[in-house]
């Protein structure tokens, strides 16, 4: 079927050089998601009365209050605790972007799993669990 070995060979080599690729890039996936999965994202309002954590999900797993805080009015408070919680997933996606940069290089997948995960985690612009 082949007209000679040195055909043969280059098919093996190529063949070779695809399945090191993929196996490449399942290590990397790998490497990528063990690490997002371990990040967490943490911000503070100005006068650091709110401190608000998110974990890699992007939900919201610790809230610090400062005692500072029960001077203000409730509704000052609630804009603080969102705002800080929404500083929170910009710290996170930043972490992310960058985890995925340094895994992914340039590759249009690492884009594509940013924004995938920018989608899944952003916070609610309004609607039931904003501040009124």
């Amino acid at each position: 079927m082949w007209a000679d070995e040195a055909a043969l060979d280059a098919v093996a080599q190529r063949l070779d050089r695809w399945e090191a690729s993929f196996a490449d890039r399942a290590q990397r996936t790998r490497s990528l998601t063990s690490q997002v999965e371990a990040l967490t994202g943490t911000a503070h309002n100005p006068d650091r009365t709110v401190e608000a954590t998110v974990d890699s999900t992007g939900q919201l797993v610790d809230l610090r209050l400062d005692e500072r805080i029960r001077q203000r009015p409730a509704a000052h408070i609630a804009e603080q605790i969102i705002a800080a919680a929404r500083a929170a997933y910009a710290d996170l996606l930043r972490q992310v972007t960058e985890v995925t940069r340094e895994i992914l290089g340039d590759d249009p997948a690492g884009a594509a799993i940013v924004e995938s995960y920018q989608q899944r985690v952003r916070p609610e612009t309004g609607g039931a669990g904003a501040a009124r």
